[in-house]
């Protein structure tokens, strides 16, 4: 990774609050962080202290109240709604908890959705798709559906479904959060290999200590402050 590149994600004096009966809740307060190109970045935190919802800003399925978004040169807050969807679209890869597969969808179907929202024709979308599914280890389970997968092999659906766009940047919500120990292992490996191999840029949130160990950076969040940094063991 070359740290002198610019930052692809550059935050600035965000601020984000929730409206609950007449109180405004602050959830996060004037956050400020760079995010380099091919960085890999793990948020920790308590419940409660934001993570989940800086990463939906980031992710542009939340707005802030106020503060700066840009990625890779675009003002995120800019955008229209229209251009806020088709800019997710074309950068964001979301990685969840709890997968999100559409279950009468096969896995090969759940992979090559986000490419309708593409200019791809359908030759094209089964040849990124099929790539997809063979980068994660499950070309031979593309005709299965979510219910005939363990939950390790669900989640490498979902990761295939994230990277077949080839988006800018890839954001995981508790990744390991609903798999086994030994699952889980093997979805961080995956997620570490996009990192080291195809230079993805990855912002993952997490409660797991050794999920952030595979991150070169750790940084915390705490009623809505981000701390400094932590470096992360090699």
């Amino acid at each position: 990774m070359d740290n002198t590149d610019s930052p692809i994600v550059r935050i600035k004096n965000l601020y984000k609050s929730y409206r609950r009966g007449s109180q405004d809740i602050p959830v996060l307060e004037d956050i400020t962080l760079d995010i380099r190109e091919g960085e890999f970045l793990a948020l920790m935190g308590p419940s409660g202290s934001g993570k989940s919802t800086l990463l939906n800003l980031i992710a542009g399925i939340d707005r802030a109240d106020s503060g700066s978004i840009r990625i890779g040169g675009i003002e995120i807050p800019s955008l229209s709604e229209t251009e806020l969807a088709q800019w997710r679209a074309n950068n964001v890869g979301f990685i969840f908890q709890f997968y999100n597969l559409i279950p009468v969808l096969t896995a090969f179907e759940n992979v090559e959705l986000p490419l309708t929202l593409t200019g791809l024709s359908r030759r094209e979308r089964h040849e990124h798709a099929t790539v997809a599914l063979k980068v994660v280890g499950l070309a031979d389970r593309m005709d299965h559906y979510p219910g005939q997968l363990s939950g390790g092999q669900q989640q490498r659906v979902a990761i295939a479904r994230a990277v077949v766009t080839d988006p800018t940047i890839l954001v995981a919500d508790e990744p390991t959060g609903d798999l086994d120990r030994v699952s889980a292992r093997e979805i961080l490996d995956l997620i570490g290999r996009l990192n080291a191999e195809s230079g993805k840029t990855i912002i993952m949130v997490t409660h797991d200590p050794r999920a952030a160990e595979r991150a070169h950076l750790i940084k915390h969040l705490d009623k809505g402050v981000l701390h400094e940094n932590n470096q992360a063991p090699l």
